[in-house]
């Protein structure tokens, strides 16, 4: 396992790989150990996010280790489609999966998603519109949510 982080502008992002494939990215309050060899995916990873904060990059190009129930798969790969900048609810990416009465069950998928930023469950939004969870914390959204805005 190897792990590395860096200082963004929300906090310390942590990205932790393993035979070259991206197993998880996560938020920390203080820098994390770095452990492990260096790995070609996880040092990808973290250029690829130093590129978004920049407002260099608009999607990702990552080796991820997708590691979830099938449903969670589908809410994750669902949730890539979601255009940079825009927003979508809940119930929205539960029609979109077939599943329309699972707006819930999306929540907690989001909750799970191994990969914030890169699969961007910081773009879905309640029904009324207003923010609601995020794993981060709600001020990482809004800025996330703001940095996404003020480029398109």
């Amino acid at each position: 396992m190897t792990q590395r982080s860096f200082e963004s502008p929300i906090g310390w992002i942590n990205v932790k790989g393993l035979a070259n494939e991206i197993v998880s990215i996560s938020f920390a309050e203080q820098e994390p150990e770095t452990i492990g060899d260096e790995d070609e995916a996880v040092n990808e990873g973290i250029a690829q996010l130093k590129d978004y904060f920049v407002g260099e990059r608009r999607t990702f190009s990552l080796r991820l280790s997708h590691q979830g129930t099938a449903f969670q798969q589908q809410v994750w790969q669902a949730l890539q489609t979601i255009p940079f900048g825009e927003t979508r609810s809940y119930q929205t990416i539960a029609q979109l999966i077939d599943r329309p009465k699972a707006y819930r069950a999306v929540g907690n998928a989001n909750h799970h998603n191994p990969f914030p930023i890169v699969v961007p469950c910081h773009r879905v939004i309640g029904t009324s519109g207003l923010l609601s969870g995020y794993n981060g914390g709600i001020e990482r959204k809004k800025w996330l949510l703001a940095h996404e805005n003020a480029q398109v």
